[in-house]
């Protein structure tokens, strides 16, 4: 194996994995170590990599030939496909032993930053060394950092809730948020609500919506009122209303009341529309401008970083006002025909209004059809007074199109593997 011979494994964590041909199939997101009966540090026997559409695998440490802080390669063979489970006696690396608090030997306490593994002669990996800071009193300064052996720490081998969150967030802080989400679906329920409330306010709600419904209410649930209504105030509104379908009445009308009036109102609209409709799953903040506005100006406006392709794929024209529910609906234009326009022309005069808007009682059934027949990445929907009240786009339809249980790891199938590695197609 060309490695080098120690490796600290929270500096792999996001490091992209590579089959012999140089393809990329995924990124290391943990490491797997049994633990023995005698004294000897936990054997490393292989790597958690998390793979397209959120599985996560199994890479035996024997099928890696190379790892670097840039690359990690995989040697010739069949690469096993079943979703990676943890056997009874080993452990997570990065989820159990990051943060956990320990006593070092004829030392101070401290948490754990990092472990590294390293590669015997015999070509056997190992839990070898702990980086660990140590804890102080004074807030101003960060503990001193020990780099020690395995048997100089204490409470490495024991289960208990002495973990903290802030290291564990460290390697979780560049995830895209439906990565991070499902870094939380592999953690123990109270870990996970520890870890999910230590993040932001905006952050903790992009990973909310990326979450099964169970795991969005029970996270939920674990926080404070106050707190929880300020994570709904960062979430689209279409994405808070369909939380907040999943608790009890009384439970939404609490927590709509916490929020900001200008937040609430949005929501308990969508709340009030059937569900499977277009009321229902649309949100009510697409891109909205007048006619006398300039390419320029929209072209500005789709920029924004806070919006979804999906919605920033088209901008309604529309009479002021330009909230929901609008003035009188004029028409749509996409995001290409801008780009093929001279800046100062105005929408009024680009504008197109070819395809009938959806209504809010329009069935999820048709506005599948209806996109899927004018190739449309988001479509307007308005009430009976043609005013705009929101838009439908293509990541609502899929999202409401797929089973509940989408989002949910361990309800998607896995294929069957073999004790050799290669997988069955039964």
């Amino acid at each position: 194996m060309s490695t080098p011979n120690r490796v600290y494994i929270a500096r792999l964590a996001g490091v992209a994995v590579f089959d012999p041909n140089g393809d990329q199939v995924g990124r290391i997101r943990d490491a797997v170590a049994r633990m023995r009966p005698t004294q000897r540090p936990p054997e490393v026997v292989g790597l958690v990599a998390e793979m397209p559409m959120r599985r996560r695998i199994f890479l035996s440490i024997n099928r890696i030939t190379s790892i670097d802080p840039d690359a990690v390669v995989l040697g010739s063979g069949t690469l096993n496909l079943r979703r990676f489970e943890k056997r009874p006696n080993e452990l997570l690396v990065l989820q159990e032993l990051l943060d956990r608090r320990v006593q070092l030997d004829s030392g101070p306490a401290g948490s754990v930053v990092d472990v590294a593994m390293e590669c015997s002669r015999g070509g056997e990996w190992a839990l070898t060394r702990v980086a660990v800071r140590e804890h102080t009193s004074r807030l101003t300064r960060r503990g001193h950092l020990h780099q020690v052996e395995w048997d100089r720490v204490r409470g490495l081998g024991t289960v208990g809730d002495n973990r903290g969150t802030a290291n564990l967030l460290a390697v979780l802080e560049d995830m895209r948020p439906a990565d991070l989400a499902n870094a939380l679906q592999d953690l123990p329920d109270a870990r996970r609500n520890e870890v999910a409330a230590a993040l932001d306010d905006e952050r903790l709600a992009d990973v909310l919506s990326e979450l099964p419904e169970h795991d969005q209410v029970e996270i939920l649930a674990a926080l404070d009122r106050e707190r929880a209504a300020d994570v709904l105030e960062e979430m689209d509104p279409d994405d808070a209303a369909d939380l907040l379908n999943e608790l009890p009445p009384p439970e939404q009308d609490v927590l709509l009341d916490l929020m900001e009036p200008d937040e609430a109102d949005p929501v308990r609209q969508l709340l009030r529309y059937a569900s499977g409709t277009a009321g229902s799953v649309m949100t009510s903040e697409p891109v909205i401008l007048p006619p006398d506005a300039t390419v320029a100006e929209a072209l500005a406006r789709i920029r924004e970083v806070q919006l979804s392709p999906a919605v920033a794929a088209q901008v309604f024209v529309t009479r002021a006002p330009l909230t929901t529910p609008t003035g009188r609906y004029l028409g749509m234009v996409h995001f290409q025909r801008l780009l093929r326009e001279p800046p100062a022309d105005l929408l009024g005069g680009i504008v197109v209004n070819d395809i009938d808007p959806l209504r809010t009682s329009t069935p999820l059934t048709e506005i599948t059809r209806r996109m899927a027949t004018y190739d449309m990445v988001g479509m307007p929907v308005v009430d009976r007074n043609n005013r705009l009240v929101g838009a439908v786009t293509v990541d609502d339809v899929l999202d409401h199109s797929l089973p509940r249980d989408w989002r949910d790891r361990d309800a998607a199938p896995t294929p069957s593997a073999t004790d050799d590695g290669t997988v069955d197609d039964d």
